[in-house]
């Protein structure tokens, strides 16, 4: 079993924690623009307290471990990893609880390009643990605002995990999916879950607006967030996230294996 110590090296070493890829810029331009309410980084998520600037940096800060120096604007930004152990100790226990009771999971990411495999074996896991893992809106289309103009993918799901893909993309040699922080997806898949009386998930697993717009609809939901993620840890802060990973979410997809590992026997569910 890995141990939290030989976890944290690895963090380090994988530079998902410590100094990180993420740039010092990028992080503090998402605080300005989640202070205005831009919804392009509210990911779902309608916050319910006032959140200045200095307000989302002290909580990075307090949740992350970037620096609170409002003056200190380059660089790469900083993750610590004694709060990325914690935060995937109280992810291990949720998906103890929900495999515990059995419970409906809904497993989805915008990233699947790197945390496919990451979220698979959870997916794996929890099922062979008795939840069912939901599958709504297979092959619905979800219509995204990008940069280039509105955009049509397809609500695919890849052993077991939600992804966009381009419509007739699947099966496509290379192609995993698309890279999107958009509530909408997870806003298809429970409005058909809905529609058509079927369970609804008692947990989602994610990231960005997976667990954002899961959790604004009262869902329980957690996953990771980055250090560009404020809504993500505001979600926490507020309740309606439950845990929270800070984590450098675009590294090698191979790196996360060790985490996934961890996170499976904390939870009891590695046999």
């Amino acid at each position: 079993m890995l141990s939290a110590g030989a976890l944290r090296a690895h963090l380090l070493a994988a530079r998902l924690a410590g100094p990180v890829a993420t740039p010092r810029e990028t992080s503090l331009r998402s605080y300005r623009l989640f202070a205005a309410r831009d919804p392009r980084v509210l990911l779902g998520l309608e916050p319910e307290w006032a959140w200045r600037e200095s307000d989302v940096l002290r909580l990075m800060a307090e949740r992350c471990g970037v620096s609170n120096d409002p003056e200190h604007v380059s660089g790469s930004d900083v993750i610590d990893p004694n709060r990325t152990v914690a935060a995937l100790d109280a992810f291990a226990g949720r998906l103890a609880a929900a495999a515990a009771s059995r419970a409906p999971v809904l497993l989805g990411t915008g990233h699947p390009h790197r945390l496919l495999g990451f979220y698979a074996s959870l997916a794996a896991a929890l099922s062979a643990a008795g939840c069912p893992v939901l599958t709504p809106a297979h092959g619905r289309c979800v219509d995204i605002t990008t940069r280039f103009g509105v955009r049509t993918f397809q609500l695919d799901y890849a052993r077991g995990v939600a992804l966009l893909r381009k419509p007739g993309a699947q099966g496509t040699p290379g192609e995993t999916g698309a890279h999107t922080h958009s509530p909408l997806p997870v806003r298809t898949a429970l409005d058909a879950a809905a529609d058509a009386r079927a369970a609804l998930p008692a947990l989602v697993i994610g990231d960005h607006g997976w667990v954002c717009g899961a959790g604004q609809l009262g869902i329980e939901a957690i996953g990771l967030g980055d250090t560009d993620d404020p809504a993500m840890f505001v979600g926490e802060a507020e309740g309606r996230v439950s845990v929270a990973i800070p984590i450098d979410d675009a590294v090698r997809s191979d790196y996360y294996g060790p985490l996934t590992r961890y996170v499976l026997n904390r939870a009891c569910l590695s046999h």
